[in-house]
């Protein structure tokens, strides 16, 4: 999507097409509340304190799967409209070296005449036909690549891992009941509308606030600030666990629940997702941010698999959220290794025009007037 916007509205665009994640989100829990209030108000069973066996309906077998295959749908879709789609006129010029091609394919998508120059091409391809697995590389996007990949990293093994423990967290905050006093459906329902109304109101304003904001505050402000909130949360979270479990106080903890996750959106979920395809050379954007996710998802099965296990009673759900609040801190410092890109083309960004600049504003020195150290 980067190669398609302009510099002016490219980080709203990548970021609007990654936001669509946010009602997405707001879809799968109506689809998973209508589906389970319906079979619910058929086969609703008793508590699983009254009735250890029949509290799990046998009919809820098939709300599952339900689900599941109701969500096939959207990707099948997905799959068509993406075959649908031409390649990128940098990388049919670029990549295969093709200049009429890709002058016919962005032609056709901007609808203007775009002539081809095979000569110009041929040069600029001949000065960054450099590997992934090169000096010239290291060099130039090392510490990029380092940079989204680690973010990426600790910023889903904090994401993930606040999914993870809401079937603990969201009877503490009172959004459900206990697991003991509801059925399998009803359970079921609870926790749908639970996530519901926290993507709702949390998750979904995030990731547009990201849209409206990044072409004006900018990638790494929004992703430090990002981190540096998400840390703050998740340590109060951690500390004060059971003073907002009490009754009078679950209000304070669904709202800095809530905030994590507007945070997490209104940053780090959306920047980790913008840089990476900005930041890099045509030959090795997909490679690269291939890289940075697949960095992430290993985060992703940190939570899953190792804290997940962990989180058995509530001292370990505290000392959980405040190692989720120091790996936000690490991310909120990789982010330094990042550099901004608003307002900067793809070509300069990357170097791939050879004036290639950083305007990270944590790197600059003011130094004599009409002199910068960068």
């Amino acid at each position: 999507m980067a190669e398609y916007a302009n510099k002016k509205t490219r980080g709203a665009f990548i970021a609007a097409v990654f936001a669509m994640q946010g009602v997405g989100i707001i879809f799968a829990g109506l689809v998973s509340m209508i589906v389970s209030s319906i079979f619910l108000s058929e086969y609703g069973g008793p508590k699983f304190r009254e009735n250890h066996i029949l509290s799990t309906e046998p009919e809820a077998d098939y709300v599952w799967r339900i689900v599941l295959m109701l969500g096939a749908l959207p990707a099948l879709l997905t799959f068509y409209w993406r075959m649908k789609m031409p390649e990128t006129g940098r990388y049919t010029a670029l990549i295969e070296g093709n200049a009429t091609q890709a002058a016919i394919d962005m032609a056709h998508v901007l609808d203007i005449e775009i002539p081809a120059d095979q000569d110009r091409l041929s040069q600029f391809k001949a000065a960054n036909d450099y590997p992934l697995l090169s000096r010239t590389f290291l060099e130039r996007h090392g510490r990029h690549l380092i940079g989204t990949m680690s973010t990426w990293f600790f910023l889903d093994t904090a994401y993930y891992s606040q999914h993870l423990t809401q079937k603990d967290i969201f009877p503490a905050m009172g959004l459900t009941q206990a697991d003991v006093d509801v059925s399998a459906l009803r359970e079921m329902f609870e926790t749908s509308r639970t996530m519901f109304v926290v993507a709702l109101l949390g998750t979904f304003p995030g990731y547009w606030f990201t849209v409206f904001f990044i072409e004006t505050i900018g990638r790494f402000f929004i992703q430090l600030v990002g981190f540096f909130m998400m840390s703050i949360f998740l340590l109060i979270m951690g500390i004060k666990y059971d003073y907002l479990k009490e009754r009078e106080n679950n209000w304070i903890f669904a709202a800095l629940y809530g905030l994590i996750f507007f945070f997490a959106n209104f940053g780090p979920n959306s920047t980790t997702f913008v840089l990476p395809a900005e930041l890099f050379p045509t030959r090795l954007r997909s490679t690269c941010h291939a890289l940075s996710a697949a960095s992430g998802k290993a985060g992703a099965m940190i939570a899953a698999f190792v804290l997940q296990n962990y989180a058995m009673n509530v001292n370990q759900i505290k000392h959980i959220m405040v190692f989720l609040a120091l790996t936000s801190m690490f991310g909120f410092c990789c982010t330094f290794l990042v550099t901004e890109t608003k307002g900067r083309s793809l070509e300069e960004i990357s170097g791939e025009n050879g004036a290639q600049k950083e305007t990270n504003p944590a790197t600059k020195l003011r130094m004599a007037p009409g002199r910068e150290a960068i």
